[in-house]
């Protein structure tokens, strides 16, 4: 995808340019001695595995060069969870992570690593900027953002818009211009003590990022340019990146921008008149990816390819982060990777298994425990669950289910339905499920006579040195993923 406007001509000369990069991959995308393009890759690795998505990507039988042992998984290195090769990600970047919306970490690989990641910065550009001013504020692009270069969104001088416009610029065609329009404009409001305008919008990009947990990360700019006058100490890892993601993703407008793909804006002209202005989306792959909901490309010759992703599905949403690709293609095709890679080991698991049955309100349900009445010497009431059906999604490569079972003390009369238990399963040491074992019949305490009986039973047991209250037992057993 190339945008033809003046603001990108001349960009292929300068490989430490976004539009550079896209415009030379686009060049590799025809040519014959390449690797080939994304769609090519992607749809020789669908074919190979027998894939039914058009680029779904699996691993089509590699030699697993990039599989490092390294790698970690739900916590635990690959090799300390001892996972086969064809169970791991083969992936060509150095630095990479999957992250889901609940904060867990899927996989990782240096995702603590400082890296470059160029526009990767206009994500935290995005988000100062919805906090700190309303949609509707007016952004003026300056003679700095106009001739900023590189990529671009094709903004002129004296160009006024609304702030949720120039984030369609910033965002969709990855707009320096937007980004310094942005930052002189609202930053304006924030610099004190000698700052200028973008200087205060940079320390406050640095101010959110630390805010919300990205602890490895340095901003020197909004757009992320990091060479000539904009070299400097700008840093983030894959984690930072992941955290900055799904920060930004919890917000509407964010999300609107970054998932709708191509678009045209209409901004207000120098001479009063609007234009219309294409964006065409630096994210290749939205629209062919299943569930892909954004996010951000970045590219420089320091950073090399970057790509920040999301993925909505019915399993969940995961935020991907690929750094330092050492192509436009890898970085798409690692993401589409880990996104299969990930929805892939999710398995539904059944976590009710008993090898008998029990009358249970006159239906027929597992027999998972016998629990002691402790009136009695040697009685056991039988218990079920409620849901015999209770499963639970994991991620299978973080381990075995097991389960912990807790017994209560029955005293007095129990009725069908009372609690007299619980059982806690876990994976990998974090609770997946609990639910209640309840008494599947009613088993009534001794009443006075039966008592003394109880009394000199127990008396003997103890001259004997037997047990004087029947052992409880659980007999459920947990189907579906075994431990590592």
């Amino acid at each position: 995808m190339i945008n033809a406007s003046e603001s990108f001509k001349g960009a292929s000369a300068r490989r430490g340019s976004e539009e550079g990069f896209r415009l030379g991959y686009a060049h590799e995308a025809v040519s014959l001695g390449g690797r080939g393009a994304l769609s090519r890759r992607l749809a020789q690795g669908a074919v190979a595995l027998c894939a039914a998505l058009v680029l779904s990507v699996a691993l089509a039988a590699p030699a697993f060069a990039d599989v490092l042992q390294t790698d970690v998984v739900a916590g635990k290195t690959v090799e300390e969870r001892g996972l086969a090769a064809d169970q791991c990600l083969d992936i060509s970047a150095p630095c990479a992570i999957v992250v889901g919306a609940d904060g867990k970490t899927y996989f990782e690989r240096s995702a603590d690593e400082p890296c470059k990641i160029a526009s990767l910065t206009k994500i935290m550009t995005a988000i100062v900027a919805l906090e700190s001013a309303s949609l509707d504020t007016q952004i003026t692009v300056d003679n700095e953002a106009a001739t900023v270069g590189q990529s671009s969104a094709g903004l002129l001088e004296g160009d006024t818009m609304d702030l949720e416009t120039a984030l369609y610029a910033l965002l969709v065609p990855s707009g320096n211009d937007a980004a310094i329009a942005i930052a002189n404009t609202l930053g304006a409001s924030m610099a004190q003590d000698g700052q200028s305008a973008q200087e205060a919008f940079v320390a406050a990009m640095n101010t959110k990022a630390a805010e919300i947990g990205c602890s490895n990360t340095v901003f020197d700019n909004p757009h992320g340019l990091d060479y000539d006058q904009w070299a400097g100490d700008a840093q983030s890892t894959a984690r930072d990146v992941a955290t900055m993601t799904s920060y930004a993703m919890q917000n509407e407008t964010f999300r609107a921008v970054v998932g709708g793909g191509s678009t045209t804006i209409t901004v207000t002209g120098a001479d009063g008149l609007a234009r219309s202005v294409m964006l065409e989306s630096t994210d290749e792959l939205m629209g062919s990816y299943e569930g892909l909901c954004g996010v951000k490309t970045g590219t420089t010759d320091a950073a090399g390819y970057c790509f920040a992703g999301a993925c909505s599905r019915e399993a969940g949403e995961f935020y991907t982060v690929v750094l330092n690709a050492p192509t436009s293609e890898d970085r798409f095709y690692d993401t589409a990777v880990m996104l299969d890679w990930t929805y892939g080991a999710f398995e539904s698991v059944p976590l009710i298994s008993a090898p008998s049955t029990v009358d249970y309100r006159g239906e027929t349900y597992p027999l998972v425990a016998s629990v002691a009445q402790s009136d009695w010497p040697d009685s056991t009431v039988p218990a079920t669950v409620d849901d015999p059906a209770l499963s639970v999604e994991l991620f299978s490569l973080a381990g075995g289910v097991s389960q912990q079972v807790s017994f209560n003390t029955l005293e007095g009369d129990i009725s069908a339905g009372d609690v007299v238990g619980s059982l806690t399963f876990t994976q990998d040491g974090q609770t997946v499920a609990q639910c209640d074992l309840v008494a599947a019949q009613d088993a009534p305490a001794p009443d006075f006579f039966q008592k003394i009986g109880v009394w000199w039973d127990r008396l003997f047991r103890n001259m004997q040195g037997q047990p004087t209250v029947a052992e409880s037992a659980c007999y459920n057993t947990t189907t579906g993923l075994s431990d590592r």
